[in-house]
């Protein structure tokens, strides 16, 4: 097997897989950061909550956004652009995500927040952004450094449950769901990365489709991020129902370069699940001969997200090294933002 490596500043050496395999570790040191940190109150009514990010700090906005739908006390919007919305106000919980604390177009997100008025607070691991809430007094939480942003997914994801939960925004009783799948990741570590291993070896040489219930598209927006970053390659994604309103109609050659992948879960909602057996049966089989059910095991959505998320990472690993590539190497993306500074 070939191991790839990731240098940080203080010098350690760290591979992946290591990152990967240290999720639930990742998760139960961000319940120690979380409840070690004490935020000011706030006098302003939270009306809506924005949360601005891209990438690999931004992908768990995504996430909690849909996580949270059926229980949050507001409306979110997730912001992946250099623009804020217009409703942005006094009233907006403003949450800035950014692991390297830099990122460009949060940066200017936050200058926007700032000046209309809106509550901010941050999670990063240092930069501009720590300087900027420590210098400025905002609610923030700093997370370790040192990390691919999309290899400290297990830091950053929970910290965003700690600022809703304070704010009041969420129920403050989801820690119990969280301690329960990471001792679900534990016990399930070895079966997660025997399927993840066989997962890839179907899926090499082939362009991944991503199909998941909709009310999971975050969880099929990551694991298109980490197949593009880690295994380097294209695929897409889309949801049930609503591909099948019009990319279901572009099935229309047999291509074996095709691999259609389902994440599914039991508490999906039952005509999704029928609409997702038709499809298969009698669309994708039709032009494919690869068709994948990634099935999330957890008796909470938390639960389903946070296997998915750690069976998906380790998929996009195991085909970095079947193909005896660098995962962490991303120097386009680095190449792109030297280009970027020079403007």
């Amino acid at each position: 097997m070939y191991f790839f490596l990731y240098f940080v500043s203080q010098n350690e050496i760290i591979m992946m897989d290591q990152h990967i395999a240290d999720f639930s570790s990742h998760l139960e040191q961000s319940i120690k950061i979380g409840k070690a940190k004490s935020f000011q109150p706030t006098s302003k009514s939270i009306q809506n909550v924005l949360i601005c990010g891209l990438g690999g700090s931004g992908i768990g906005g995504t996430i909690v956004a849909q996580l949270v739908s059926d229980v949050a006390k507001c409306p979110f919007v997730i912001n992946k652009d250099y623009i804020i919305p217009s409703f942005v106000n006094e009233h907006t919980l403003v949450i800035c995500c950014s692991y390297s604390g830099n990122t460009e177009e949060t940066i200017k997100m936050y200058e926007q927040a700032v000046q209309k008025g809106a509550e901010i607070a941050i999670i990063s691991s240092g930069g501009k952004f720590i300087d900027i809430a420590k210098e400025k007094g905002f609610n923030h939480i700093q997370i370790p450094a040192g990390f691919p942003p999309r290899a400290a997914f297990g830091l950053s994801f929970p910290q965003l449950l700690q600022v809703l939960s304070f704010y009041k925004v969420i129920p403050s009783d989801m820690e119990t769901e969280l301690v329960d799948a990471i001792s679900l990741l534990n016990k399930e570590e070895e079966n997660i990365k025997l399927e993840a291993q066989s997962v890839a070896k179907q899926l090499h040489n082939k362009m991944p489709i991503i199909y998941a219930d909709a009310s999971f598209e975050g969880v099929a927006v990551r694991f298109r991020q980490q197949i593009n970053e880690n295994s380097k390659m294209l695929c897409w994604h889309h949801v049930i129902p609503e591909m099948n309103h019009n990319e279901l109609v572009g099935w229309r050659t047999k291509d074996e370069n095709l691999a259609v992948v389902l994440l599914r879960n039991n508490i999906d909602y039952d005509r999704n699940q029928k609409r997702m057996e038709y499809n298969k049966e009698n669309i994708f089989s039709k032009y494919t001969s690869t068709i994948i059910d990634i099935y999330s095991k957890g008796d909470s959505r938390l639960a389903n997200i946070l296997y998915h998320i750690h069976l998906e990472d380790w998929i996009s690993f195991y085909l970095a090294d079947i193909k005896k590539i660098d995962a962490v190497e991303v120097d386009v993306i680095t190449g792109l933002k030297t280009f970027l500074s020079k403007i």
